[in-house]
């Protein structure tokens, strides 16, 4: 599968983007979908992710600032983000990973190793 991110820009602190994620290759429909980031100097970490349904979500921030959605039909994954602060700068990147039972390894979905497949990054910058 082939993953296009984008949405990525520069905000004011406080502010709002909206990243967006096409997929294209095979079904997209059965796919565990994942938002990581990347600062300058920092290791990859994850941001959330959502099941192939679309029924479940996780998210790394416990404020609630971030939604994980998915669109099957548009084989699409979206990542809102609201009260933006400097520190959400980074490369944002979409990943797909297969769901279970096809996925037979043992990585949990918040750990990047569970995704096979990338998109590019999209630069996400929040100024003070």
């Amino acid at each position: 599968v082939q993953l296009q991110a984008s949405g990525g820009g520069l905000v004011q602190a406080g502010g709002s983007l909206r990243l967006s994620c096409g997929a294209s290759g095979r079904t997209f429909n059965y796919y565990l979908m994942g938002w990581f980031r990347q600062a300058p100097g920092k290791e990859r970490e994850f941001v959330a992710f959502i099941k192939w349904s679309g029924g479940s979500t996780y998210y790394a921030d416990s404020e609630g600032r971030f939604t994980i959605s998915r669109d099957n039909a548009k084989n699409a994954v979206y990542l809102q983000m609201n009260s933006l602060k400097p520190e959400d700068t980074a490369v944002y990147y979409c990943a797909a990973g297969l769901s279970k039972p096809y996925y037979s390894g043992s990585y949990d979905a918040t750990d990047f190793r569970r995704y096979a497949w990338w998109g590019q990054g999209t630069q996400v910058t929040v100024s003070s």
